[in-house]
């Protein structure tokens, strides 16, 4: 059997049309929308525990490795810490983040 290739490319169904008719929720979506919440929740937690005392160590020189703390500071600036302290103005920002990662160009 032989297939047209023009009309295999008409054929196609986007995933974004597959996630509106099934309902299903995309991945990359809510992956980001949590990892938003986290970065909220470690920098509101004031008890001392070493999830805090993380973000605050040196890098070695030379390129490192991306820290997750570095999303945050993309969208909220340097003072990340403080403006997850405002729920209102962190989820606003936190939309903006999660559009960010799940635009597709």
């Amino acid at each position: 059997m032989r297939f047209n290739r023009r009309t295999d490319l008409r054929d196609r169904i986007r995933n974004e049309e597959i996630r509106r008719r099934t309902k299903v929720t995309d991945i990359a979506h809510r992956i980001s929308k949590l990892k938003w919440q986290w970065a909220g929740h470690i920098a509101r937690r004031a008890d001392g525990r070493w999830s805090r005392k993380v973000e605050t160590i040196k890098r070695s020189v030379g390129r490192p490795p991306t820290r997750w703390t570095e999303d945050p500071i993309k969208v909220a600036g340097r003072r990340w810490l403080q403006v997850a302290s405002n729920r209102y103005l962190w989820r606003s920002k936190g939309e903006a983040y999660v559009q960010q990662w799940t635009s597709y160009a």
